[in-house]
């Protein structure tokens, strides 16, 4: 039952508010080349005008409680307990176990618009993962801790993309547009992370299992299809994007594959404000292999040094990784000044079904600083910006 009233209230409140606010026919907070509104938490949305660049910063949080099998719901003190029977066979039991998870991100984009159908870009981004793990009986008996939790944070891997528009009935102001997108994550992100505030000092040497590292150690290639339509004051469009890992990375192993489809609706509800509500799809495969330091012992089994023994959490399963999940997400945006855009949107889960015992997401919050900068060359250089925002026909 957790979270199903917010679920089922939160769209029925923006749709009333959709109803209910009556807003004249307006081209959109940000640039008519694009189409007008767009969704900032959607990688590819829009294209700016021609010859401009385009930032956008976003921290995000998400909230992770509770454990899940498939759809089942799996209290944690069901999984711990004695990994090794007497007889010296595995029991399906963990030393340790994850009961929830605070990710912060901080997501910086920057992108250029070549020409009317080009654009180009990178997107930035730094990570901070706390994990609470819970004991079993018998460590908490060794430890004298209940449990511990484990940290990482840094630098993640970094996304360069482009996108080209395939067809628009305007171009100048296009009401049904489609784009190709591409991109490629490039492995900055750490893979090296060590369990450091494990409580047993002979773990603290140990890396720290698959997600709580920082990036994936691989080349990541995606391609996608950009839908984007609008007769305002409503805009709409239709997203999937589809993310390859083709090999393994130095410590032997590759993150699954992954699928996107994102559907959202806006609606301008006055000159500089505008509501959105978005359904977020995705499916994640597997890991493929295991990590070095694991298949050597290394790393994360219940005998240290012994690569027979069972792994001593299921974050060390690289079955416990991926699943399908579908989001409802509704947000608002704000124009405090030309140009400029403020975004803020709310993403709680309808439907997990996870390859587990893994943590289920709670809910997840992005807010974004978005700025559109005009060169020399663009027609909207020099603009008024002191103008007051929502003054212009054309919404900059």
């Amino acid at each position: 039952m957790k979270h199903s009233v917010l679920v089922r209230l939160l769209p029925a409140g923006l749709l009333l508010l959709l109803i209910s606010v009556q807003a004249p026919a307006y081209i959109g907070l940000c640039c008519a080349k694009c189409g007008g509104n767009m969704p900032m938490n959607i990688p590819g949305g829009g294209i700016p005008e021609t010859h401009e660049f385009r930032l956008k910063i976003s921290p995000m949080y998400m909230r992770m409680d509770g454990l899940r099998d498939g759809t089942d719901h799996i209290h944690v003190d069901d999984i711990l307990g004695m990994p090794i029977d007497m007889a010296g066979n595995p029991t399906g039991k963990y030393m340790a176990a994850p009961t929830d998870m605070d990710m912060k991100m901080l997501n910086v984009s920057l992108g250029y618009s070549f020409s009317d159908r080009f654009f180009a870009g990178l997107m930035l981004m730094y990570r901070d993962n706390d994990m609470d793990m819970r004991f079993s009986p018998m460590m908490q008996t060794m430890t004298g801790k209940d449990g511990f939790t484990m940290k990482s944070d840094g630098i993640g891997d970094t996304m360069l993309m482009t996108k080209y528009r395939l067809f628009a009935d305007d171009p100048l102001i296009p009401t049904s547009q489609a784009s190709l997108f591409l991109g490629l994550s490039l492995p900055t992100g750490s893979i090296d992370e060590k369990n450091s505030h494990h409580p047993v000092d002979s773990r603290q040497n140990e890396l720290l299992p698959y997600g709580m590292q920082l990036g994936t150690g691989t080349f990541d290639p995606s391609i996608g299809l950009l839908y984007q339509g609008s007769s305002s004051p409503w805009w709409w469009g239709v997203n999937t994007t589809y993310t390859a890992r083709l090999y393994d990375n130095k410590r032997d192993y590759h993150l699954g594959d992954e699928l996107r489809a994102d559907a959202y609706a806006m609606y301008q509800v006055a000159p500089r404000w505008l509501a959105q509500l978005q359904l977020n799809g995705q499916y994640q495969d597997d890991i493929s292999g295991e990590m070095d330091e694991y298949a050597d012992g290394d790393s994360g089994h219940v005998i240290p040094g012994n690569p027979g023994s069972p792994p001593a959490t299921p974050l060390w399963d690289t079955n416990n990784y991926g699943g399908r999940q579908v989001f409802a997400t509704v947000g608002l945006q704000w124009q405090p000044a030309p140009l400029h855009i403020v975004d803020l949107n709310i993403g709680l889960p309808l439907y997990q079904d996870l390859h587990g015992p893994q943590l289920e997401t709670d809910y997840r919050v992005m807010l974004t600083w978005y700025i559109e900068i005009p060169t020399k060359k663009s027609v909207r250089y020099g603009i008024n910006r002191s103008q007051p925002a929502g003054d212009s026909t054309l919404g900059f």
